[in-house]
């Protein structure tokens, strides 16, 4: 009998297949004391087994590239920090074994992300991981992982570490089902970047029988468990007929009646423009420039290879448009040489602008090569500030980027509630204004954007985000200016609709969901877009937003 269980829909598609588990073991060692002689050769194992993992995450991320790449190598930066190393090695000069002195000293580190706020919290998971490697390869037993399987299968796991997720095989994996995590998680971005349709926040995966048959619809987040002939028919019908649609979808982004949304790509360096050209972006939309900086949290990277980088991504799009996010530094991206270490809650601290107003010279860098890079090049460049709180934050961001003469439009991101809520004054000091989707809604709704406990209130069809997102919009077209959206939302077709009814003149997206996009907007008139998204306001949830939009775009 057929049963059906919903998640969370995180990448698009659908996938039937058999149910594979990840594999789980149990990597706590034995609690025994070593001879105090016995320390110092402990304490080289476990600095040789922290080398080697690291090594490996960089090894993987570079055969991965793109998003994934920048994902692993702030993992293999985790496994290195010093201070949790010393920590190991204080340890095992009291009589912990190698493996045990890891194991406790990430424990502990542990408790304190835990404890420590919303962004910090969101990266336990990866944590979890990187302590698993190290302490496998010390123990000398295989990392639970991926299953051997020379079928394709569906992949059922508590969640995915980026290590895994990022060197899935498509062929293999068709798709993926996970009981924690949330739309904006890591393993939620790789998916989308890989194109393996996905669920996460999905309580009770697990228990689904090794070998059952099951479809994933990735987008409403529907897992079907042994579902009938017809179902199965009319999933891979309604799959077939998305693929037909989208192969010949081309051009720019336009509603039916030829309303212009153009369509971005978020990239994080030169790596990820392949793939947004040939998804036919018009742009780069959000350019995560803080990954440069992750490459050595010791120094910020000079001047010349910031130009080199940006230069790269600037000659991608010779005549597009060039939406660049100055550093976003703190929170879940500390820098040791840029942000404080004692904070006690940072994704409320000094995050994003503020530390960069706190450390002009970085901030004065980063707008010198970015105005060096531009130099000759008809492309259209945009440079925007994350974590922008008011029309003060906006006014010292334009006089920075004045002051290192950069010809280029600046913007102000919208994160922040009380951003939305003020967006008329803060457009009086920049030129447009970008919704940060994540994280308004994190700090909208008090609710952590990896923690798949809270997922409902990260969901962006959320009415209240709806609010804000027509603030913001209604603000910018009062003022004769632009507001795009830049977040995960985006990516979502229908809600892409629904965005651009509320206002949003922009839309900017992983590579691949650009075509589900074009396509489904390409159906419907910048009136029902607007209808849809007066529906999806007036609605109390946001399932009850998402039915609501859903039934006035398919004429009900």
């Amino acid at each position: 009998m057929q049963t059906t269980l919903r998640g969370v829909g995180v990448s698009h598609g659908v996938a039937i297949g058999e149910v594979r588990h990840m594999g789980t073991a149990v990597l706590e060692p034995p609690a025994k004391q070593i001879p105090a002689e016995d320390a110092e050769r402990e304490q080289g194992r476990a600095r040789q087994a922290v080398e080697a993992v690291a090594a490996d995450l960089i090894a993987r991320g570079n055969l991965a590239g793109g998003e994934a790449q920048h994902v692993l190598e702030a993992q293999a930066m985790m496994a290195q920090d010093p201070e949790l190393m010393a920590d190991v090695d204080r340890r095992i000069a009291v009589g912990s074994s190698a493996e045990r002195g890891v194991y406790d000293a990430f424990a502990s580190y542990r408790a304190l992300l835990a404890g420590a706020g919303e962004y910090l919290a969101g990266r336990v998971a990866d944590l979890d991981d990187v302590r698993n490697r190290i302490v496998a390869r010390l123990l000398g037993v295989p990392m639970p992982g991926v299953p051997d399987s020379d079928q394709p299968y569906v992949l059922i796991a508590r969640d995915l570490a980026p290590a895994d997720t990022a060197l899935l095989d498509p062929a293999l994996v068709l798709g993926f089902v996970t009981e924690e995590g949330g739309p904006t998680s890591h393993s939620a971005i790789l998916a989308r970047a890989l194109g393996v349709p996905a669920v996460v926040a999905l309580p009770g995966a697990g228990e689904l029988a090794e070998g059952t048959v099951v479809a994933v619809d990735g987008s409403t987040g529907e897992i079907f468990v042994e579902p009938s002939a017809e179902r199965r028919a009319a999933l891979e019908g309604a799959a077939a007929a998305r693929k037909a649609a989208l192969s010949a979808s081309t051009g720019p982004g336009a509603t039916s009646d030829g309303h212009k949304v153009p369509l971005l790509a978020n990239v994080g360096g030169p790596g990820d423009v392949p793939a947004a050209l040939e998804a036919g972006a018009e742009g780069v939309g959000l350019f995560r420039t803080e990954f440069l900086f992750l490459d050595d949290s010791a120094k910020a990277p000079s001047e010349e290879k910031q130009f080199d980088a940006y230069r790269k991504v600037l000659e991608a799009f010779p005549e597009g448009r060039v939406v660049v996010r100055v550093l976003d530094a703190g929170a879940d991206k500390p820098l040791d040489f840029l942000t404080p270490a004692d904070e006690p809650n940072p994704a409320l601290g000094v995050r994003g602008l503020r530390t960069l107003l706190d450390h002009p010279d970085v901030l004065r860098s980063q707008l010198t090569a970015l105005a060096r890079a531009a130099e000759g090049l008809p492309v259209y460049l945009e440079v925007m500030a994350p974590m922008v709180a008011d029309r003060i934050d906006a006014k010292a961001f334009a006089d920075a980027c004045r002051e290192a003469g950069l010809r280029a439009k600046f913007g102000a991101m919208v994160e922040i509630p009380s951003a939305a809520l003020r967006a008329r004054s803060i457009l009086q000091e920049v030129e447009f204004l970008s919704l940060g989707t994540n994280d308004l809604a994190q700090y909208t709704f008090a609710a952590d954007r990896q923690v798949g406990a809270v997922s409902r209130l990260q969901d962006p069809w959320q009415p209240a985000l709806l609010d804000l997102v027509a603030l913001s919009a209604e603000a910018a077209r009062a003022e004769g200016k632009s507001c795009g959206v830049c977040g995960e939302a985006a990516s979502d077709p229908l809600l892409a609709c629904v965005l651009t009814g509320l206002g949003v003149t922009s839309l900017s997206m992983g590579a691949a969901s650009i075509p589900y996009v074009r396509t489904t907007l390409a159906k419907h008139t910048l009136a029902q877009c607007e209808r849809a998204a007066a529906a999806a306001r007036a609605a109390d949830s946001a399932e009850e937003a998402r039915v609501a939009a859903q039934a006035v775009l398919s004429g009900e």
